[in-house]
């Protein structure tokens, strides 16, 4: 299923389809892409054929009712979950038994759980920061995909810990909390914040940004994020 991805026209419309802050046509596909609109249409079509995106008919605002004509196709990124590996693993299993163990048991667990993850993401922040990457570089990387909501304030479309997350969800926010917080210091993002903001379909983790007086590039990092709104 995957392998569909492999096709650079494809892969291209996807990611369009998974940036974008809200349902997309095949008019605004082929406009942010340069691709041709009937090719649009095939390769889109192909991806919700294979469940990677998922479809609906909407009329845009303001052309209701009679004569508006036939309401557009909006696509946007499937609510799915895809893994692929060979030979089979069950990386899931493993951390969802850690998780149980760390709620079971004393509050030491997890607590060193918690250390350890503001630590790897110290490590991973201090890498990033000697290759130059910006902060949301690093953070889509690791999968998190943020997006500046409001001023000042980055939020996560995606949780790489989801699935686990959804069963144990205070144990698994702590300590994502801490691996975001870690991955911040690592990075000398010292004025910015990881805190708990809990939101359906995002992250639980929000990212409070300082605000910034300079005109300096390492003051606009975080502008590279796009503004974009959660996906409904």
């Amino acid at each position: 299923m995957l392998v569909l991805l492999g096709e650079p026209t494809r892969r291209r419309l996807y990611r369009f389809v998974v940036e974008s802050d809200h349902s997309v046509s095949r008019d605004e596909c082929a406009k942010a892409t340069g691709v041709d609109r009937s090719l649009v249409a095939y390769h889109l079509d192909r991806l919700l054929e294979h469940g990677l995106l998922e479809a609906r008919y909407e009329r845009p605002p303001g052309r209701p009712g009679p004569g508006a004509g036939r309401p557009p196709k909006l696509y946007r990124r499937a609510d799915r979950e895809f893994a692929l590996r060979a030979p089979p693993r069950d990386y899931r299993l493993l951390a969802e038994l850690v998780v149980a163990a760390a709620e079971a048991g004393a509050d030491e667990v997890a607590e060193a759980i918690e250390r350890v993850a503001g630590e790897f993401g110290r490590s991973l922040g201090e890498a990033a920061r000697e290759a130059g990457d910006r902060p949301q570089e690093l953070l889509r990387k690791q999968g998190y995909e943020p997006f500046e909501a409001e001023p000042n304030l980055v939020r996560l479309r995606n949780c790489p810990f989801d699935s686990v997350a959804s069963r144990y969800p205070e144990t698994v926010c702590r300590l994502n909390r801490a691996l975001i917080a870690g991955i911040l210091s690592g990075l000398g993002s010292d004025r910015d914040r990881a805190m708990p903001s809990p939101q359906e379909g995002i992250c639980c983790v929000a990212i409070r940004t300082a605000s910034r007086r300079s005109a300096g590039s390492e003051d606009r990092a975080w502008r590279g994020v796009r503004g974009r709104s959660a996906r409904p």
